[in-house]
């Protein structure tokens, strides 16, 4: 044990007693102290040092300090040190902390010592930054001391400080080369504790990394990159791995196998339509140099291709060396790939971005691709011209005549348990009932050519053979309408082109034939010589036979020849074209054939994409002008019913205050002769004391009488009249919606707008009416009660007159000239107050409920304008998008282009030869 190491452990003192161990400790050193101090120059400091760690020992820390403060010799600093930790373990922290930073040594094993004394008393003390600042500055004084970066690791982790946990571990790692901290590095990653540290923080160990360990290499490469992916630091990601793989001395013995499915993976998710090429160009050509630089054996063709994919659309954007060894490993690797699993991979992520970008269903496509992959499955297409025989051949094989004019779609027929018709187009899918509903559908001539009928019903002979007959509609010979007509001709795996007996293989019929080859040179042609009973006798027909299979043999020689006819004996024509159509069936590679229609469809499809970008855009264009003028429309309409409503709600108010004015007037003339008529009622020999409260009373049940019996019923009829007028012209307005809602409904080509206005308002009225006529009750009016200075005179004239015989006549006169003379203006006034007063809220109400009558459609008219108007700022939005970036719709269709032009490529690996596709 080193020196050193003692005074670290504190056991200095065991140099003392080795030959006492039977001795205690502190009689040999106390011994050995009175020995040393006998002497003339006593050196006591070694001694003392070594008491206080036996003290120190014992936990007699007070001992062990006042040994320690004496020491003078160059044991001085560590007695200053262990002083101090005698005051740490008294708990006399503030103290320690102070000794432990006074120490001043150029020791560098003490001052280590010191710093994680310090460290763990800041800890203790809760001083954390105090904590981190020491352990920092040791592992930069003495990394290497035991335990050091092991201490700094777990206080980092523990107080979770992941920066300085990363930084630790990635400067140990250079600096040791040691792979834990390379597999703690691994951890962090995996943990996502990294994610805000950019990418090239790591470059320099992962470079170091790969010298140590490959396959630990792999390992923080993966880690890092699943970090990264689909984070905003990606793309700089790759860049900085880029550069990290081009620095090394890679290649493909290596067996980065981890890397190389990392790099595929990358790669198709970079071309599958969800990034811009100006986002990939700066980085995938040395993406590509790396991955073929490490692609294992399993993905090496893959990288070749990819490689050689990029190249042909992107020229000149990768090295001709890297160009020329992808060609070399393409034309001598063979792959294992399951080429179908990787062209259907490829369709469905066209499709379904075609499907988010909101370029249509492709119902069309989809199907033809669905039928491609059933290879059980033989498909014999069906042709020839107007006037053929076609169809009598079609309707003999399916066994019913489905109909008697020509084919208007192409029609596939298959065997199946269930009888299922489909009606499928690119936009929908729809399900046809029945042969009547097939028949009408057929008839059917405007847009057929853009759906395919799907005939599914058992047949024992399409079951037999194993064929699905695709039967197009007649061909007239000009080059447009055979391209219409044709341009499902890859669907076919062989063609069967009926003739007319009667005009066999005509100059029209060999261009359309031409047209075939020219768009499918590789499916093989066949020919069915129809109406062979229209021939006078049976060796004219063999003669026409003959001659017929010869021309066609002269331009297809491999053809085969089959005579038909509608009057032959069925079943024996069926054995025989059985037997004919088993021998022109080649099954032969039947997987490579529809692979390299699925691949035909694919590069269709993309580019049928790239012209609906147009279409799109003229559709927006159209979209927008339409929204643009429904919206002036609507608008237009709105305005117009609200300057209805106001118009109705005005004459419905006038025409009620005509009626109710025409009552008042009534009443006015009416009540003032009837209780001036009253004046009959007073008589010489009345007692004038009463004879107001008598004449008051009287007057008011005339009045009552008066008002419910023949006001309130003129009211009531009134009232009914008014509402069978309102009614009349409400129905008008209604009318007029109508009108306008059946103008909106054919722009909108459904019924979309049915602007109903609410006559319940009408019902309302007529039950409120009711309500309010049915009975009218008068308050008692004061008619003849009042304090008027006229009524007050005879008031009082006739109770103190009254009894007077001679003064009976005066008041006799006076009263009736009263009563007759009298206008009655007040009475009047509470009359019609009381008989209106039920009608004042139903008058108030009127312009509300008119606007009630009109508010649905009101409510209609306005959503659909703010719909037209949310239109033309989506459409308007979209247009401006598209035509600020372009690249929005062709880059994705030309990155899944290089995604074709790779398959293609991995299609002939290994056949030394060029792609056969273009």
């Amino acid at each position: 044990m080193t020196i050193e190491t003692q005074l670290i452990q504190k056991t200095y003192y065991k140099m003392f007693i080795n030959e006492h161990e039977n001795i205690h400790p502190i009689q040999v050193l106390g011994d050995l102290f009175q020995e040393e101090a006998s002497k003339d120059l006593p050196d006591l400091s070694s001694i003392r040092f070594a008491q206080g760690e036996v003290y120190f020992h014992h936990k007699d820390y007070e001992a062990a300090i006042f040994k320690w403060e004496n020491i003078i010799n160059e044991l001085e600093p560590w007695a200053k040190k262990n002083t101090a930790d005698a005051y740490y373990q008294l708990g006399l922290l503030s103290t320690a902390e102070d000794l432990y930073c006074a120490i001043e040594s150029e020791h560098l094993t003490l001052n280590t010592e010191v710093a994680l004394q310090l460290f763990s008393l800041y800890i203790e003390r809760g001083k954390l930054d105090q904590a981190l600042s020491v352990i920092k500055r040791t592992i930069d004084l003495n990394p290497d001391y035991p335990n050091v970066t092991e201490i700094a690791r777990t206080f980092f982790e523990e107080q979770q400080d992941w920066n300085n946990a990363i930084e630790l571990a990635v400067n140990e790692a250079l600096r040791t080369g040691a792979l834990e901290w390379f597999d703690r590095i691994i951890a962090y990653i995996d943990e996502g504790l990294t994610k805000s540290h950019l990418p090239n923080y790591f470059s320099q160990s992962v470079h170091f990394l790969y010298s140590l360990d490959q396959q630990k290499f792999e390992e923080i490469i993966a880690a890092l990159w699943n970090s990264y992916n689909n984070k905003e630091s990606y793309f700089t990601w790759i860049r900085e791995m880029n550069h990290l793989l081009l620095s090394l001395d890679i290649n493909r013995d290596d067996n980065l196998s981890v890397l190389s499915s990392l790099h595929k993976e990358a790669f198709f998710s970079f071309i599958d339509g969800r990034y811009f090429i100006k986002q990939l160009q700066e980085f995938i050509p040395d993406f590509l140099t790396n991955w073929l630089r490490l692609a294992d054996r399993k993905n090496v063709v893959l990288a070749a291709a990819a490689v050689l994919s990029w190249n042909e659309l992107f020229p000149a954007s990768l090295s001709m060396s890297i160009v020329s060894e992808a060609e070399k490993l393409i034309s001598k690797t063979e792959t294992d790939m399951d080429e179908l699993e990787e062209c259907l991979t490829l369709f469905e992520a066209i499709i379904n971005w075609a499907q988010a970008n909101e370029m249509g269903e492709n119902n069309r496509v989809k199907w033809v691709v669905q039928q491609l992959v059933n290879f059980d499955t033989h498909h014999l297409l069906i042709t020839g011209l107007d006037g053929s025989g076609k169809s009598t051949f079609v309707n003999m094989i399916i066994g019913e005549d489905l109909q008697d004019s020509p084919t208007s779609s192409l029609v596939m027929f298959k065997d199946s348990e269930e009888e299922e018709i489909t009606d499928i187009s690119d936009r929908e899918i729809n399900s046809l009932e029945g042969i009547s509903e097939f028949q009408e559908r057929m008839d059917r001539r405007r847009n057929a050519l853009e759906s395919i009928i799907e005939f599914k019903r058992p047949n024992a002979f399409l079951q037999e053979t194993k064929v699905a007959l695709i039967d197009t509609p007649g061909l007239k010979g000009n080059y447009n309408d055979s391209y219409e007509v044709l341009k499902n001709l890859q669907l076919a795996d062989t063609v069967l082109f009926v003739l007319d007996a009667n005009a066999p293989f005509t100059e029209k019929e060999r261009s359309v034939l031409a047209k075939i080859q020219e768009l499918a040179p590789d499916i093989p042609v066949h020919f069915l010589l129809s109406k062979m009973d229209t021939i006078v006798n049976e060796q004219e027909a063999i003669s026409v036979f003959d001659e017929t299979r010869a021309r066609i043999q002269s331009y297809f020689p491999d053809a085969s020849v089959f005579a038909f006819s509608s009057q032959y004996e069925n079943r024996q024509q069926l054995k025989d074209l059985k037997e004919f159509i088993d021998s022109i069936k080649n099954t032969r590679n039947i997987e490579d054939k529809r692979l390299a229609k699925l691949l035909f469809y694919i590069r269709t499809t993309i580019a049928s994409l790239m012209q609906k970008r147009v279409v799109v855009e003229n559709q927006l264009i159209e979209s927008v002008r339409w929204n643009e003028e429904m919206l002036q429309k609507l608008t237009g309409a709105i305005n117009q019913l609200k300057d209805t409503e106001i118009q109705k709600a005005k004459a419905v108010v006038q025409s009620y205050r005509a009626i109710k004015n025409t009552i008042v007037k009534e009443i006015s003339e009416s009540v003032p002769i009837m209780l001036q008529e009253c004046s009959s009622l007073i008589k010489e020999e009345s007692n004038f004391s009463k004879i107001h409260l008598e004449l008051n009373d009287v007057m008011n049940k005339k009045l009552e009488e008066y008002l419910e019996q023949t006001v309130l019923p003129k009211y009531y009829r009134l009232l009914q009249e008014w509402i069978d007028g309102c009614k009349e012209e409400l129905v008008q307005s209604q009318e007029f919606l109508n009108e306008i809602g059946e103008s909106f409904n054919r722009m909108y080509g459904e019924e979309r707008l049915q602007l109903d206005c609410d006559f319940k308002v009408i019902d309302d009225w007529h039950r409120d009416t009711d309500r309010m006529t049915s009975r009218f009750q008068l308050e008692t009016v004061n008619i003849l009660l009042r304090r008027t200075p006229s009524q007050f005179l005879l008031k009082s004239a006739g109770k103190l007159f009254g009894a007077l015989s001679q003064n009976k006549a005066l008041l006799f006169n006076k009263y009736k000239a009263f009563v007759e003379n009298e206008d009655y203006a007040e009475t009047i006034s509470v009359v019609n107050q009381q008989f209106f007063q039920q009608f004042e809220l139903f008058e108030k109400s009127l312009e509300r409920d008119v606007t009630l009558f009109f508010k649905s459609p009101l409510q209609l008219l306005n959503r659909s304008a703010e719909e037209a108007r949310s239109g033309i700022e989506t459409n308007q939005e979209m247009l401006t998008n598209m035509n600020t970036n372009p690249e929005m719709f062709r880059d994705p269709l030309t990155l899944f282009e290089v995604r074709l032009r790779q398959f293609e490529w991995m299609t002939v690996a290994g056949k030394g030869m060029q792609t056969i596709y273009s």
